[in-house]
């Protein structure tokens, strides 16, 4: 079930979150399976929440591409984003998706 998130006085829509708790394993395999979704979770692990923004990731990748790769992690309920004025700004959701799928981060982490 997707939920919407307040736009802070942002111009674009809210991204919408996906709950890990309704999210099949297939999902999320099938998210961590893309070798720039999988740098962009390995680094959210390593740093602090809300402080990387889309645009501070040095994938090989464009800005459209990286948004589709932001929206498919917050379909699978691996990422929850927020704006902050103009950036928008990420974090893993480790505590809820370790709950739903225990020991699962703990594999594709280094």
């Amino acid at each position: 079930m997707a939920q919407r998130t307040g736009t802070s006085g942002s111009h674009r829509a809210a991204p919408e979150h996906t709950h890990p708790d309704d999210v099949p394993v297939q999902t999320v395999l099938a998210a961590l399976a893309d070798p720039v979704r999988l740098t962009l979770v390995r680094e959210l692990a390593g740093s602090a929440e809300w402080s990387r923004s889309c645009g501070s990731f040095d994938v090989p990748v464009g800005k459209a591409a990286l948004s589709h790769h932001f929206a498919v992690l917050r379909d699978a309920g691996l990422v929850e984003q927020r704006d902050e004025g103009p950036k928008r700004v990420n974090r893993l959701r480790r505590e809820e998706f370790e709950a739903r799928f225990p020991g699962l981060l703990a594999l594709v982490l280094p």
